[in-house]
């Protein structure tokens, strides 16, 4: 189980960072606090991503559905690269979107939010995806050596094990950040076994490189709720070792 020391202390990153972009005035409607927050420059940040070498090279990616990261996954469809956006919570059988730019027949800024995905492109199951060369992971607080938190639901972890356990991303596999400059924190941030690092962290301003990157071997069933299983179909083949 996690320790609850460890969630304490991820909230309270969490609330210092939120409660930063909201008197800076940076956080974009409906506000920061309780989500990935939206932000001033998350188009300059998208835009200095599509000029690194490991954007350029990555044919397939997977993103969250979060808005900080729409102008990313616009990108990528303009950039003709097949993209997977996950489900909502991963509430469905079928936890990803499968978004193809050469069949999209709606506009890309329309097809990449939540609602639009829902609408317009088919969910697929895990087993029916290609090898990610690259993920986009949205995050509220993170440091200079990698380690993240996220909102708190622990769907982004989820969704890098569950792509882990099918062998369609590993070791070499880039995870990228985008964030506004004041969701980067000085020091230490508390991690747990089943989170992950990411090896770049992108702002309006700067590309951020960290190492060495940090990544859970799979699902860490100890880790889950029975709450969550019910909740995540995906997780229902490792119900038997929950506790």
């Amino acid at each position: 189980m996690i320790d609850p020391a460890t969630d304490q202390a991820k909230q309270a990153a969490r609330g210092r960072v939120w409660s930063l972009l909201h008197e800076a005035g940076v956080a974009l409607p409906p506000g920061a606090h309780g989500r990935i927050p939206n932000f001033t420059g998350a188009d300059e940040a998208a835009y200095r991503l599509s000029q690194l070498d490991e954007w350029r090279d990555a044919q397939v990616i997977k993103a969250n559905p979060d808005w900080a990261q729409h102008p990313v996954r616009v990108a990528a469809l303009n950039a003709g690269k097949l993209l997977y956006m996950a489900v909502p919570k991963l509430a469905t059988a079928q936890p990803f979107y499968l978004l193809d730019p050469a069949s999209i027949a709606e506009p890309f800024e329309v097809v990449a939010t939540g609602d639009g995905a829902a609408q317009h492109a088919s969910r697929i199951d895990v087993a029916q995806m290609r090898p990610v060369d690259l993920i986009i992971a949205g995050s509220v607080a993170v440091n200079r050596h990698g380690v993240r938190v996220g909102k708190g639901a622990g769907y982004s972890d989820i969704e890098v094990a569950l792509l882990t356990e099918a062998g369609l991303i590993g070791p070499d596999t880039v995870i990228i950040t985008t964030v506004h400059p004041l969701q980067i924190v000085d020091g230490d941030l508390p991690e747990t076994e089943h989170d992950f690092s990411v090896d770049l962290i992108i702002t309006p301003d700067e590309v951020i490189r960290c190492a060495p990157p940090r990544r859970p071997n799979g699902i860490m069933a100890t880790h889950l709720t029975p709450e969550k299983v019910r909740a995540i179909p995906a997780l229902t083949r490792f119900a038997g070792d929950v506790r």
